[in-house]
């Protein structure tokens, strides 16, 4: 089952890295080159909705979540939902033929550190991963808890310094947010199939919805002050970054993991993180707006 997980995770990730790549094309196309604001509004949003390159992208993204959602309900968390990071080599690809921008070789170690890392933590948590036979109340009351202290540390962040917000910023708040959703639908599939409807189920459903609006939100302004190729690798380490932690210290995921896996999941993650800091740093596109 956890082979067929894998498989499904990676079309997911097929699936994000073409829906990038579109959304980025209509929400770039749809910004005024004389304008210093690069932020999507709501109306601008709404604009989006017509667009069909916008709603192709969705297309795929709908059907990689649905993709991962099914991965999610076949294997736990911290091998399935790390996988994404293949999303990132094939969007890095992709946007490099459409912008006919040359991929330079630290654009190259960057993605290869995101990569690696990834690809390291999966092989080494798809062998110790586990799962609680029963997440109780207490479990999903935790995780909504941190949801909500986090939700309200970045929100206080944002708007205290939102006239510096770059695409970094909304890539880390996306980021942070799916990897709650990540979580919250791992723990409603298994109380789903204990055939467990209560109250507080429903609330976790809720909440999954009003964090994709908003992690939404601020993927399509990552889209609009930065490239594609960035934002899938910040979603793609940060996302199962906030997962992984979620199933480890709640869902009790690694419980059989010694002393040394737990340093390798940290050096893997770290190794995952200055990856993405790095393409931050060194990505052309980025160099060419920073000069301009």
């Amino acid at each position: 089952m956890r082979l067929l997980a894998i498989c499904l995770s990676l079309a997911a990730a097929v699936a994000l890295a073409f829906g990038a790549q579109y959304q980025n094309l209509a929400v770039g196309g749809s910004q005024s080159k004389n304008s210093s604001d690069k932020r999507v509004g709501f109306r601008a949003l709404a604009r989006l909705v017509s667009n069909p390159r916008w709603l192709i992208g969705m297309a795929f993204l709908a059907g990689g979540a649905g993709l991962q959602i099914a991965a999610l309900s076949l294997a736990p968390l911290i091998v399935v939902q790390p996988l994404g990071a293949i999303a990132l080599v094939i969007t890095a690809l992709l946007n490099s033929r459409s912008t006919k921008t040359a991929i330079t070789k630290a654009t190259w170690v960057a993605i290869t550190l995101c990569t690696v890392g990834i690809a390291i933590f999966v092989a080494v948590a798809a062998n110790v991963a586990g799962e609680k036979p029963n997440l109780n109340d207490g479990d999903l009351a935790q995780i909504l808890i941190v949801l909500g202290v986090v939700v309200a540390v970045f929100t206080i962040g944002f708007f205290t310094f939102a006239k510096r917000a770059k695409a970094i910023t909304f890539i880390l708040g996306a980021g942070i947010l799916y990897g709650f959703v990540a979580s919250l639908i791992k723990a409603v599939v298994q109380r789903i199939a204990q055939q467990d409807f209560s109250l507080l189920t429903l609330v976790c459903l809720v909440v999954v919805a009003l964090a994709i609006l908003l992690g939404g939100w601020f993927v399509q302004n990552a889209y609009a002050s930065g490239p594609p190729d960035l934002v899938i690798a910040g979603l793609t380490v940060v996302d199962p970054m906030v997962a992984i932690m979620v199933a480890i210290v709640i869902l009790g995921e690694a419980q059989s993991a010694d002393a040394l896996t737990l340093a390798i999941f940290v050096a893997t993650a770290l190794v995952a993180i200055v990856g993405v800091w790095l393409l931050a740093k060194v990505h052309p596109e980025l160099r060419e707006k920073t000069a301009a």
